[in-house]
């Protein structure tokens, strides 16, 4: 085991204050961007009871145009991890947050759109889709390509501005901001849609992005030309430098294909662990109102103080979950084993997830609680499943490997939307949509102990990345 070097101890031990912390500006702008991200992505979810009787969509109809999001964000994600690795956190995150505002403000124009792409379809031949449905999807296509960005480009900066002791903690504050996300919509899209109308919803809420915008320009730059970054604060970010792999020279790094990244078990790791565990978020996320309407008949106004308070739930496990795996460390665990074990408790949470549809009959307030254990269990676990790639790849690799797990996570999604809608539909007409529930919470209370053993299969122990 390496030993950290003098400079890396005397940093460790000297006071806050005297190394600096501009570092924490650049994690609250991560934050602040993932919040919009969640606003931005939540408020069709939100509109959807609404919606679905304005426009006559079914559950399938509905998970079709969810499942476009996914589909195109699980691609993009692939494509956004090498953008900004080419491109730079700075410059990549400007243009993610551009495409994904203006997606979100296309929303308000579907009618519009669908009519244009429904005229092209039959103008070619195709099978007519629906006007509304095929202008949601073009919104939803817009903004899942812009959204890839966030996660790959915030990982990548995290990597840049912080030492890895830190990393998993400033990413549970940054990813936090999908909680606040996740509050701050059911607050303020059904007021907006009640009092302006749904396209006021998808404009207002659109607009927000370009306003971060301004405040990244502003305060990001990389660590080295960063003039707000004092040197003892730069010595400090890099302090464990000397422990990590000797990078590779610089024509390997402009070789580091996908495929090779496929070629490690850390990749398959990460990725398997995103497949099975992200759709399991998208599920809460765009379903949780649709189940509220349907088995307690709540209105969009209604749903606003339950669904607040099921994601304020979740922000003690993003929070909590990043510092969890340091008590382990502290007693004496090695960082990946400390994670692990950390990531292992937190697997077994989401099981209080199997008791919401049986315990259903006793209010909304019984599933509310039982499933917000669960997704803040998520939000726990997604922030260790995170940082596992900044601890074992160099940083110029770092946001493709995230592009490639985002992609999985994405393509996990899209099935778990496309059996769900398919699923509620059948047991619909049969008077038995409680039915339909219970088999989703069932995947979505045991896939995190599946996806922790696969990955301990596939990486028993930490092994860094060293030739890339």
């Amino acid at each position: 085991m390496n030993q950290p070097t003098p400079q890396a101890v005397g940093l460790a031990e000297a006071p806050a204050a005297a190394i600096g912390k501009y570092r924490w500006t650049i994690c609250g702008l991560l934050f602040f961007a993932t919040t919009i991200n969640y606003l931005d992505r939540q408020v069709l979810s939100l509109l959807a009871p609404a919606l679905s009787k304005e426009f006559g969509w079914s559950n399938t109809d509905y998970a079709n145009i969810a499942a476009v999001f996914q589909f195109v964000y699980a691609i993009s994600m692939l494509f956004a991890g090498r953008v900004i690795d080419k491109m730079g956190t700075r410059r990549a995150f400007v243009l993610a947050i551009v495409i994904w505002s203006l997606g979100a403000i296309l929303h308000a124009y579907s009618v519009a759109i669908g009519t244009a792409v429904s005229n092209l379809f039959v103008g070619a031949g195709l099978a007519a889709v629906p006007v509304s449905v095929a202008g949601f999807m073009v919104g939803r296509a817009v903004l899942a390509l812009g959204e890839a960005g966030n996660f790959p480009a915030a990982i990548k900066a995290t990597a840049e501005y912080f030492p890895k002791k830190e990393r998993s903690f400033a990413t549970g504050i940054f990813n936090s901001g999908a909680n606040i996300g996740a509050i701050l919509a059911p607050i303020t899209v059904p007021l907006i849609a009640e009092f302006w109308g749904w396209q006021a919803a998808f404009i207002i809420i659109g607009a927000v992005g370009f306003v971060w915008m301004g405040f990244w320009l502003y305060f990001y730059d990389t660590p080295a030309q960063q003039k707000r970054l004092s040197r003892a604060e730069l010595d400090y970010i890099n302090s464990d430098a000397a422990d990590a792999p000797a990078a590779a020279p610089a024509d390997a790094q402009r070789k580091a294909s996908w495929f090779k990244l496929l070629g490690y078990r850390q990749t398959w790791a990460f990725t398997l662990g995103k497949f099975l565990t992200d759709g399991v978020w998208w599920f809460f996320l765009f379903w949780l109102p649709k189940f509220m309407s349907a088995q307690y008949g709540l209105t969009s106004t209604e749903m606003v103080l339950p669904l607040a308070v099921l994601y304020s739930m979740t922000m003690v496990g993003s929070i909590g979950g990043g510092w969890f795996p340091a008590w382990f460390i502290n007693r004496g665990a090695s960082v990946y084993h400390g994670r692990m074990r950390a990531m292992l408790t937190i697997a077994f949470f989401p099981l209080a997830v199997l008791l919401a549809q049986p315990l259903g009959y006793l209010g909304v307030w019984v599933p509310v609680i039982l499933i917000g254990i669960g997704a803040s269990a998520h939000q726990a676990w997604s922030a260790n499943l995170f940082t596992t790639v900044s601890d074992m790849f160099p940083k110029h690799s770092v946001g493709s490997v995230v592009g490639i797990g985002g992609m999985a996570g994405g393509l996990g999604g899209v099935l778990i939307t496309k059996v769900a809608g398919k699923l509620f539909d059948h047991y619909n007409a049969l008077g038995q949509i409680q039915t339909g529930y219970m088999i989703m919470f069932t995947f979505c209370a045991l896939a995190y102990l599946l996806a922790w053993c696969l990955m301990k299969a596939l990486v028993p122990a930490h092994k860094e990345i060293t030739d890339l």
